[in-house]
C-alpha cells in the first residue's frame, strides 16, 4: 500500500510540473499569449503595438564548450574559469528585469551563437547534442531551468536548434533528423507551450549538412509541424542572413516569418524587407520578426527598431562584445554579462520601456 501511495504521489508531482502558465499562440499577423493578444491596447506615436513581440538574441543561455583547448576563452573576469552552470543561473536571474523593460521574447540556441560575436572559424564545441542526434543531459537540464522561469514570467522563447559551425558536430542528415525529432519531442513530452522553434539560425550560410540549407530546411520545418501531443504542435520557422528575404519553400511552411536586420543600415530598408515578404505569393499572413539586428540608435526617432514597428514586425535586439570593450557589453559574447548595464543595453531597454508601458 505504502509503495502505491509513494508511487501516486510522484505520478501527482509530476502532472503539476508538467502544467504550464504561459502558452504562445498566432491569430493572422498577431502573436497572443495565454489566449490575449501581446501587448493588447498599446500603441506608441500612432504605431499599433498589439500582436508584436518584441525580442532579444540571448543565444548563450545554456552555452558549453567540451574543447579543452578553447574552454580557457571565456573565463569570467573575476574567477579566471568559465562556468556554465553560472551563466545559466545568472542569465536566469537577470529574466525578471527584461521582462519589467517590455521583453516578451528572446531567443535561445541549442548550438548557441558565436561566443565572439563574429566569427570565421568555431573550434569550440557548444552544442546539446551528441553526434547521433540524442539529447545531452547537461544542457537540457540548464534549458529546462531556463524555460521554466520564462514559463513563470509569461515569457516566449524562440528555440533554435542548429548553428553553423556547430552543426557538423552531428555525423550526418540522419542525425540531424534524429536531433529535430528529439529536441522536438522532448518540447512536447514536457508540455512547453511558451516556445517557438526556429529550425537553424541563417540557414543560407555554411551548413555542412544540405537539410539545413535554404532550399531544404523546409522539410525539417515540414517535420516538426508533424510531431504532436494529444493534437497540440509546435510553431516553428527558421531565419536567413541579414537583409536576405526569406524564400518561398520557407515561408509557405512556416508559422511565422522570421528575419534578420543584420547589415540593413538605413531603417527604410527595414520596412522595404517587410514590405517585400507581404507581396509575395507564399506569403499566407503570417507575423514577421525580426530575431536579429546589430543596429541601434535608439536615442534617434527613426531606427530599425522603429521601422519594424512602423510596418507591424516585432523586432530583436543583438548585441555582442566589440572590440576592446568590457565585461558588461553585449549578450552574445562569452562569458557574458546578462544584466542591463551597459549604454547600449540600456538604450534598447529604455526605448522599449517607454514604448510599451
Amino acid at each position: 500500500m505504502k509503495k502505491v501511495i509513494v508511487v501516486l504521489l510522484l505520478i501527482s508531482t509530476l502532472v503539476q510540473a508538467q502544467k504550464r502558465k504561459t502558452e504562445v499562440s498566432i491569430q493572422g499577423e498577431d502573436f497572443y499569449i495565454n489566449g490575449k493578444v501581446s501587448l493588447k491596447g498599446k500603441t506608441y506615436n500612432g504605431m499599433r503595438l498589439e500582436g508584436l513581440l518584441p525580442n532579444s538574441r540571448m543565444v548563450q543561455g545554456i552555452f558549453d564548450d567540451l574543447n579543452p583547448e578553447t574552454r580557457t576563452m571565456w573565463k569570467y573576469p573575476d574567477t579566471g574559469i568559465w562556468d556554465p552552470e553560472r551563466n545559466t543561473d545568472e542569465f536566469i536571474k537577470a529574466m525578471p528585469a527584461w521582462k519589467k523593460h517590455g521583453l516578451l521574447a528572446f531567443t535561445l540556441n541549442l548550438q548557441g551563437g558565436s561566443p565572439q560575436g563574429y566569427s570565421k572559424d568555431q573550434p569550440w564545441i557548444n552544442t546539446a547534442f551528441r553526434p547521433d542526434g540524442t539529447l545531452d543531459e547537461n544542457y537540457f537540464r540548464r534549458l529546462e531551468k531556463i524555460l521554466d522561469k520564462a514559463d513563470q514570467l509569461g515569457m516566449v522563447v524562440m528555440l533554435g536548434y542548429f548553428y553553423f559551425g556547430q552543426d557538423e558536430r552531428l555525423t550526418d542528415e540522419t542525425a540531424v533528423i534524429n536531433a529535430v525529432r528529439n529536441a522536438t519531442n522532448w518540447l512536447l513530452e514536457k508540455n512547453y507551450r511558451n516556445v517557438l522553434v526556429e529550425v537553424n539560425n541563417e540557414c543560407n550560410i555554411r551548413y555542412d549538412h544540405p537539410i539545413l540549407t535554404e532550399k531544404r530546411v523546409h522539410e525539417l520545418i515540414s517535420l516538426v509541424k508533424s510531431l504532436n501531443r494529444d493534437g497540440r504542435r509546435l510553431l516553428v520557422s527558421t531565419s536567413f542572413t541579414g537583409g536576405f528575404v526569406p524564400l518561398d519553400n520557407v515561408i509557405a511552411l512556416s508559422d511565422y516569418v522570421l528575419v534578420h536586420g543584420n547589415g540593413v543600415k538605413d531603417p527604410a530598408g527595414i520596412e522595404k524587407i517587410v514590405k517585400t515578404i507581404r507581396e509575395k505569393d507564399s506569403y499566407q499572413g503570417q507575423p514577421i520578426v525580426f530575431n536579429e539586428d546589430d543596429h541601434f540608435d535608439f536615442d534617434k526617432p527613426y531606427n530599425n527598431f522603429i521601422a519594424a514597428t512602423k510596418v507591424h514586425a516585432s523586432w530583436g535586439y543583438f548585441d555582442y562584445r566589440m572590440k576592446d570593450e568590457g565585461f558588461e557589453e553585449g549578450y552574445q559574447s562569452m562569458p557574458a554579462d546578462w544584466g542591463i548595464n551597459s549604454e547600449r543595453k540600456k538604450g534598447f531597454f529604455g526605448l522599449l520601456k517607454k514604448m510599451t508601458k
